[in-house]
């Protein structure tokens, strides 16, 4: 990673992040450097991990190779490829969950927005991808379903 001109990293027992003054900008780059770096050292240390949920009738993901294989109603499979050789998947038995893990929070962070776009979650029966814990607001569809007037 390349660092913002204005910052120094000393490379010592208590390693510190340095700034030549206190104006915004510094702090700014500063705070951005720290975070990239811890960001890095976690990520090597113990990786960063995505789970992401499947739901709807036929909806179902699957592992072939390294590839994530994925079933979305469309007329085709849809298949990811890892961007790169850090990213894995892992998928549970019933094909509805699966985990994006990696050692670069960012690229495992994107492929998952990349992977939740091809289906995303639609607000009234609260089908697609979403992500593990996220809340899909489910609206109430048309009013008066008597089936007169039509």
């Amino acid at each position: 990673m390349t660092l913002p001109k204005n910052v120094t990293v000393e490379v010592q027992p208590g390693n510190k992040v340095k700034r030549p003054t206190d104006s915004r900008e510094h702090r700014a780059q500063h705070g951005l450097a720290r975070a990239l770096l811890a960001n890095m050292v976690q990520g090597v240390s113990t990786g960063f991990t995505r789970r992401m949920e499947i739901h709807g009738v036929g909806y179902r993901a699957e592992k072939q190779g390294n590839n994530l294989v994925m079933q979305l109603g469309k007329s085709h499979p849809v298949v990811i490829e890892p961007p790169s050789k850090t990213i894995s998947f892992e998928v549970d038995r019933d094909g509805r969950n699966f985990v994006i893990s990696g050692i670069d929070k960012c690229e495992v962070g994107q492929l998952a927005a990349v992977i939740r776009k091809q289906r995303p979650p639609e607000p009234y029966q609260g089908k697609g991808i979403r992500y593990a814990g996220e809340t899909v607001r489910i609206k109430a569809g048309k009013s008066g379903k008597t089936g007169k007037g039509r």
